[in-house]
């Protein structure tokens, strides 16, 4: 595979890295908040608090948006369809019922994941190619990631077992890694903050049978300050400001690039654990620190040639 020469970063794809440093952050508390209130909440009802939470948070902001593109949402409704069901129904379903049994440290590596799945499909539905200054940055970078999860100590990797709970969540890494690559079908030309509420909406409509399904076998809310707490931080934060963020990365950068950023998640988790649990920082955070930083860079060094052009910038 060739090596293709670097490009000077565009304004756009510079403010789309920087706006994608901030996804997952958020998204980093979401296993941690799924796995914490996995007794209080039930899954199902959980994934639909989600996005009830996020769509009444956008409304005000969005709806004005959302009027007004309503005939292009109806024009591409399948692919609307499509992106919603992928990367909010099957996505969010398949975590929180996988976290019942799946540790966070497990899913985190499973999360790892998701640029290597976007990576994949995108070679395979779009025929979009990696030079090898990319596939360089993303091996660099997924080295890293399993440093910090495995503690430096790589021989932990054979320890690893998986369970039913493991394999949906997997199942919900290729479901977002779908999400993903069918953003890129949705007109460049709709307002994002109106696209995601209409996403929201249908998340909304094809969550609650589930929802009802699981209220009649018996399952209920324990309504602590915890499950409540966790409600609004997975609705506000991981699902509403993480997916506008990110939708707007993908626009700038693509799909491809932008999965890249996933590789944060366990960095930022381990950042988020030494600042409020006390959790020190060892050698092994750095170095795997180090190698997700020097595996994006690298990641920008060479444009494979079959590169997906910029969509335009939207608002």
């Amino acid at each position: 595979m060739p090596i293709f020469p670097a490009k000077p970063m565009t304004r756009p794809e510079l403010v789309g890295w920087v706006v994608l440093v901030l996804p997952p952050l958020f998204w980093a508390g979401n296993f941690v908040a799924g796995r914490a209130v996995r007794d209080d909440v039930p899954p199902m009802t959980l994934a639909f608090a989600r996005h009830v939470v996020a769509l009444v948070v956008l409304l005000p902001f969005g709806w004005a948006a959302m009027r007004r593109d309503i005939a292009r949402y109806w024009a591409c409704r399948w692919k609307l369809l499509q992106t919603s069901l992928a990367g909010m129904v099957a996505f969010n379903l398949l975590v929180y019922l996988g976290l019942h049994s799946a540790t966070a440290s497990t899913a985190q590596l499973l999360n790892s994941a998701i640029p290597v799945l976007i990576a994949t499909l995108s070679a395979v539905l779009f025929k979009q190619r990696l030079g090898v200054a990319q596939m360089f940055g993303l091996v660099l970078s997924c080295s890293g990631v399993l440093t910090i999860i495995l503690h430096g100590e790589w021989v932990r990797l054979l320890a690893f077992r998986f369970s039913p709970g493991d394999l949906l969540v997997f199942a919900g890494m290729v479901s977002f890694a779908l999400f993903s690559i069918l953003l890129r079908s949705l007109p460049p030309g709709i307002d994002r903050l109106g696209l995601l509420g209409a996403q929201l909406m249908i998340a909304v409509v094809i969550l609650f049978p589930p929802v009802v399904w699981e209220h009649v076998r018996g399952a209920r809310v324990n309504w602590t300050t915890g499950a409540l707490a966790a409600m609004l931080y997975v609705g506000i934060a991981a699902s509403l400001l993480a997916n506008l963020l990110y939708m707007f990365g993908i626009a700038r950068v693509g799909p491809v690039r932008a999965g890249m950023f996933i590789h944060l998640v366990p960095l930022y988790g381990a950042i988020l654990s030494a600042a409020l649990l006390g959790e020190s920082l060892q050698i092994y955070h750095a170095v795997g620190m180090g190698a997700v930083v020097a595996g994006l860079a690298c990641f920008n060094i060479a444009e494979p040639q079959t590169r997906r052009a910029t969509s335009p910038v939207t608002s």
